[in-house]
């Protein structure tokens, strides 16, 4: 075999494609000056789409496509883009959807190349393509292209054949395999299952939220000092490992606390392991601050809190830095002032996040605090923030990553460590809500726009807001959000609402799962739903992903009639999917359920029997809609033949239009790769 060579720059001609007829037009080929505001392929307006075609000399790999753009930020950047591949313009895939940020540096993205609202018109001021032409290289991937695109016509033929009966392939296959059937179906249904085949089908369903209130067992004797008490603006952390949840410090509507808490999940049990934390070398009571765990070497870290201007003074503005031993029992004062030892200022509603493999701490943004009375801190209107530090916890030491930008501020974010990125998202910047998202790849010091907020993305993400809470599970590799406070906090408990996403990196789209707000609560027909916890900000909330479940606490509801008003309330959240033992035996269920149709109509006895010692063991009985439509099958058992069979169809027409829906039902839960074509063979012929 050939080796692969380095990919080059292709040579094109460019085309511009007017979507309002199907013309090419030639265009002076693209060529990168900077500098030059006429040295750009412009479009007519924004609406309706067109389309630019660059085609190749001869046919190549494309791998890559690079943007070169103007000197300066140009108000006809390209904000949005679709890029399409294929050997001919009739049948083109999509390969990219992007788009550019409004700067003066050249973008390059990578294209797929292998199988396994704005009032302003938009520029392209030069595009080079990069990929591989050699013959050598490019005739197998045609010749394969070509052997694919038979396989999928002849599967298209074999469909078509299939769903319309053709009698004689029909009855040949009747005389292989007329005994048995439904049997060697569930053996296959039951091997797929075993072999994993309906795991991307799984994957692919949405989740349905089942919210559990914690009711922690009590001792004899026991009071409410034995548990947490109401609070917000507390910090909690989860030891996967023993499936132990940390709770330390908040604000219970009048002072701040500084018990530190323990709650078993095996012994459903809380555990006071401090009720002042200060007097026992660890840090003194605080809200607004934040802890991370390193489930490795079972340590707790903690940094930062809010103060009122009222007490605040050049000496309790010190930002301090502790840690806890869980083994021990024991706190350690890493730093009495981190912004002394190169770290960040005493901050407050800012991120941390823990590192256990390369024993790193990642903390973000947060609002710096300044003394009462200051020249910083009277100008109100320009609050400083905290911008990106990482400490390195076997030498004690802090680097800072990236200084504050106009992006940062109080953020929730998470750290994936599949892909060494830290994800950011949220927060608040003075007045400003923010639902804007982007990564930061720790190894390469690179930060990338996700989503920079603006009205375009409404809709498809969580909305602005304050106190999000951000959890991630490395190995389904997505990100949870549960909402905080949202964007008007004059109109605090009309806005109290709290909404449940769920970001896929791989496929880079968010869903939401779960909605609730104050003004659902109040609704009588509300009472009939499950349980949930009512609308709150100011709550915190932790991921078991060993286990995948969540696990809530406290905050504050919101209630303008009751500002002190703090929750004590604990809940748990799983995120459901239908489980592989769901689906054999739904499978197992549909199979026997059309087996015992095609039974009814020649053999009622036998397939009374068989309704009551083999369908009935699949049923699922707490499901109200299948029991139900259990319940109705047995009037098949007293329907004529002409009731089955429909005008014109043979008895040998019914059974089979029956084992094709089966088949057509069945296969929708095997991977794309192992079922027929999604398209019709007869859509392919138009007029």
């Amino acid at each position: 075999m050939a080796a692969v060579p380095e990919s080059r720059v292709l040579t094109y001609s460019v085309f511009k494609w007017s979507s309002f007829s199907s013309t090419y037009l030639p265009e002076n080929i693209l060529t990168d000056k900077p500098n030059d505001q006429s040295s750009r392929w412009s479009s007519e307006s924004n609406y309706p789409p067109q389309f630019l075609i660059l085609k190749l000399e001869r046919p190549a790999i494309v791998q890559s496509i690079t943007f070169g753009k103007y000197e300066k930020t140009h108000v006809c950047n390209l904000k949005k883009f679709k890029v399409f591949g294929g050997m001919s313009e009739e049948n083109m895939t999509e390969l990219l959807s992007s788009g550019l940020k409004n700067d003066y540096n050249k973008e390059t993205f990578t294209l797929k190349h292998k199988i396994d609202e704005q009032i302003f018109n938009f520029s392209i001021w030069f595009i080079e393509l990069h990929g591989i032409e050699e013959p050598d290289v490019v005739q197998p991937c045609l010749n394969w292209y070509s052997k694919y695109r038979e396989q999928e016509a002849i599967r298209l033929c074999l469909k078509h054949f299939r769903q319309h009966n053709y009698t004689e392939a029909f009855e040949s296959l009747q005389k292989k395999t007329r005994i048995g059937d439904f049997d060697a179906c569930e053996e296959l249904i039951d091997k797929a299952v075993r072999d994993g085949l309906f795991n991307q089908y799984i994957s692919q369903q949405e989740y349905k939220p089942r919210w559990s209130q914690i009711i922690p067992k009590c001792n004899k004797g026991d009071n409410d000092d034995n548990r947490p008490g109401m609070r917000g603006g507390h910090q909690m952390v989860i030891d996967v490992q023993t499936e132990t949840v940390y709770l330390f410090g908040g604000w219970d509507g009048t002072q701040d606390l500084a018990n530190f808490w323990a709650y078993s999940v095996s012994e459903n049990q809380w555990n006071c392991i401090s009720r002042d934390t200060e007097k026992e070398n660890g840090p003194s009571a605080r809200s607004c601050h934040k802890m991370c765990i390193d489930s490795v070497r079972r340590q707790i870290y903690t940094l930062g809190r809010y103060l009122d201007s009222s007490v605040r003074n050049s000496k309790s503005l010190k930002s301090d830095f502790y840690r806890y031993d869980i083994e021990h029992n024991s706190w350690s004062l890493l730093s009495e002032d981190t912004s002394a030892d190169g770290g960040p200022k005493l901050v407050f509603d800012h991120q941390m996040c823990m590192d256990s493999e390369k024993h790193m701490i990642y903390t973000f943004g947060g609002r710096i605090l300044t003394c009462n009375g200051s020249v910083e801190d009277s100008r109100s209107s320009e609050p400083q923030f905290s911008g990106l530090y990482a400490f390195h916890c076997a030498s004690a030491t802090w680097r800072l990553l990236r200084e504050d930008s106009c992006n940062a501020g109080p953020r929730t974010s998470s750290h994936a460590s599949r892909n060494r990125c830290l994800y950011v998202f949220g927060g608040q910047r003075s007045k400003t809500y923010l639902n804007d998202f982007f990564s930061y790849d720790v190894d390469g010091d690179h930060v990338e726009i996700i989503s920079d907020g603006t009205k375009k993305d409404s809709g498809m993400v969580p909305m602005t807001g304050f106190t999000q809470r951000a959890t991630i599970d490395p190995e389904l590799n997505e990100i949870h959000v549960l909402s905080g406070l949202s964007k008007d906090k004059d109109k605090r408990e009309e806005n109290v609402r709290n909404s449940f996403w769920i970001y896929d990196i791989a496929r880079n789209n968010w869903s939401c799962v779960y909605k609730n707000d104050q003004a659902v609560k109040e609704n009588p027909s509300k009472a009939l739903q499950e349980e949930e916890p009512c609308p709150r900000f100011a709550h915190q909330l932790v991921y078991d992903e060993m286990h995948k479940v969540h696990y809530l606490f406290g905050g504050n509801p919101g209630k303008s009639c009751s500002p002190k008003m703090r929750l004590d309330d604990f809940w748990s959240l799983k995120l459901c999917r239908p489980s592989k033992e769901y689906l054999l035996r739904h499978c197992r269920y549909l199979i026997r359920k059309y087996r015992f149709e095609e039974k009814a109509q020649s053999e009622p006895l036998s397939a009374l029997k068989y309704l009551q010692n083999d369908l009935s063991l699949t049923v699922d009985h707490t499901d109200p809609d299948e029991t139900k439509e259990f319940q109705l099958l047995p009037t098949a058992l007293f329907k004529s033949s002409s009731d089955f069979i429909p005008l014109g169809f043979s008895d040998v027409d019914q059974t089979y239009a029956q084992r094709t829906q089966l088949f057509d039902t069945l296969v929708n839960f095997f991977p794309d790769s192992m079922t027929p074509p999604k398209g019709n063979l007869v859509d392919l012929i138009t007029l």
